[in-house]
């Protein structure tokens, strides 16, 4: 996993110094949709395996994001950077993979992936077990594990993940649109 994060950033601060010359004559939406397409689909891509990873690799992560939002807004390094993430509307790195992760059980919920990994995602009331009182609520059933490594698989870190969520997002009348809006706005509050 070092060399994957290693590979992230080293590739993400090389095209920040190829658009650095650039971005002065760039307007902000326009700076901003080209590090969309730069950096920011690096992050995200295959975000969902750094689910568990150490802090350290997630701060090596998180100062790419904070480097690239800089860099759009022309704020100095010592400004703090919370606020630029929120007027850019981009979440953290750490927030990134959890809204990964808690988007494709979603998508797994209803229907809107593959049955391989929808069968991952099983709510209790659909296992088989006794009704319980939390029944009502859209809570997944977690598979136990004996390793670390397993604990960062998506057939048990998406179902913790989904039962951490507020019951208010776990419902299951909630459009795609609908819920994508709830949890971004949840996660950055």
């Amino acid at each position: 996993m070092a060399a994957h994060v290693g590979s992230i950033c080293r590739t993400a601060y090389y095209q920040l110094r190829q658009l650095r010359p650039v971005m002065r004559s760039l307007s902000l939406d326009a700076a901003k949709m080209l590090a969309q397409a730069c950096i920011s689909s690096r992050l995200d891509y295959c975000n969902s395996t750094l689910y568990g990873i150490t802090d350290s690799w997630f701060r090596r992560l998180q100062a790419v994001q904070n480097a690239t939002a800089r860099l759009i807004t022309g704020v100095q390094r010592k400004d703090h950077i919370t606020p630029i993430l929120q007027q850019l509307h981009w979440l953290p790195v750490r927030e990134r993979v959890i809204f990964k992760h808690a988007l494709l059980v979603f998508k797994a919920l209803h229907g809107l992936l593959p049955p391989y990994l929808a069968d991952d995602c099983q709510l209790l009331a659909d296992t088989g077990r006794r009704q319980l009182r939390s029944s009502d609520v859209a809570t997944c059933s977690v598979l136990r594990t004996h390793s670390s490594l397993g604990h960062r698989c998506f057939a048990v870190a998406g179902p913790r993940t989904w039962n951490s969520l507020p019951i208010k997002l776990r419902q299951p009348d909630l459009s795609l649109e609908q819920y994508r809006r709830l949890f971004k706005t949840h996660l950055f509050s």
